[in-house]
């Protein structure tokens, strides 16, 4: 068994659901505390996040991930917290999502360690518990602290599942931004027989919510699709029929492009709200910016070490939702990219990661660190 793969089972092991760590960073910290790390654990609230570094120069190369996971569901064919290997697949939850990076990333940084224990600038390591969660109380938090102590990061890979047919074909080297709201259109209620003495909020809006439909936003760039809108919930209504409804609720989302800002976002959908002269309350939440990698050297350092160990020429993509690095890469001013195995399997059940590929992603980990420290 090699030692990526005894890593990733022992981490697996622990059931440690969001926001809890079930001590899965006391045996990474330990481990990087043995090879010369100085650790310092972080706990806001109830979150436990650890900072790890090595050595005091530039460029920081920093590993980032998580160890909490999603709930586990039903109907599992292996209990998810027994990791279990069967036709050369390691089964558990958070095999993929992001155990198996973890386990890589500390395996390869020993290896390179030890093959090159004076090597240039500085290596650190970014973990917490609140991926997967609110992500109130972790790695923004600690980015924060960061700032305050004038701990600066040149380069960013976070662990997450990136591949999608094979390992090392995808390297998302950005995200798009992800805006949030919550519209009330506020009607008048009433029996629906006397609609004259009511106003339907449903009605109402349709109009309204078409323009929001049909808009575009913008085209999108060389990096970035055009940006969508889409609304995923709607309410209205007592459940009976001959009750006109005072108010519409309406959820949606902006998953936004570079080409675009979460405030010029807001004062357009403003814009068509009120052009339909609608009574409404409508609340926002940002979750979190776009960021850009674009070519350059983190980039380069990636798509080389994905050849060198796979062959593979990797693609450069922003699909997908979010990661840390909606934090990582504005508030430390840093390059991000997401590398780690395929999201088949992802969030559900019998979640399972290709054993050769955690060892192939640990190749692929310290080719990184050669390309940028060695």
């Amino acid at each position: 068994m090699s030692n990526t793969l005894q890593l990733a089972k022992d981490l697996i092991s622990r059931d440690s659901i969001t926001p809890e760590d079930k001590g899965c960073q006391q045996l990474m910290s330990e481990r990087l505390q043995k090879i010369g790390f100085e650790i310092s654990h972080l706990k806001f609230g109830e979150v436990d996040n650890f900072w790890a570094l090595h050595g005091n120069a530039g460029p920081v190369f920093v590993f980032a991930g998580h160890t909490d996971v999603v709930p586990v569901g039903e109907n599992w064919q292996t209990d998810p917290f027994v990791p279990t290997i069967k036709d050369e697949l390691l089964y558990g939850r958070g095999a993929a999502d992001m155990k198996g990076s973890l386990a890589a990333m500390v395996v390869a940084t020993e290896r390179f360690v030890k093959d090159f224990p004076d090597h240039q600038g500085s290596i650190g390591f970014l973990i917490t518990s609140d991926e997967e969660g609110p992500a109130v109380d972790g790695t923004v938090k600690v980015c924060e602290h960061l700032k305050s102590v004038n701990q600066t990061v040149d380069y960013c890979l976070v662990g997450e599942p990136s591949s999608t047919n094979q390992l090392g074909d995808v390297i998302k080297n950005g995200r798009r931004g992800s805006l949030n709201g919550r519209l009330t259109i506020i009607g008048k209620q009433g029996h629906i027989a006397y609609p004259h003495l009511a106003n339907n909020p449903i009605h109402l809006g349709v109009p309204a919510l078409n323009d929001l439909c049909n808009e575009l936003w913008d085209d999108g760039n060389e990096y970035f699709p055009a940006t969508s809108f889409q609304i995923s919930n709607i309410h209205a209504g007592t459940g009976v029929t001959n009750v006109i409804p005072g108010d519409t609720e309406v959820i949606f989302n902006f998953r936004y492009s570079t080409e675009s800002t979460h405030e010029g976002l807001k004062q357009r959908v403003l814009d068509i709200l009120d052009k339909h002269n609608l009574e409404y309350k409508l609340d926002w939440e940002h979750s979190g910016y776009p960021f850009l990698t674009p070519k350059g050297d983190l980039v380069s350092s990636c798509l080389k070490a994905i050849k060198i160990v796979k062959g593979v020429d990797a693609e450069l993509s922003t699909s997908g939702g979010t990661s840390d690095g909606r934090f990582i890469a504005p508030m430390l001013d840093a390059q991000v990219v997401e590398l780690g195995p395929l999201n088949a399997t992802i969030h559900q059940v019998d979640e399972c990661v290709s054993v050769q590929d955690l060892d192939d992603l640990t190749d692929i980990y310290y080719q990184i660190l050669k390309n940028i420290l060695a």
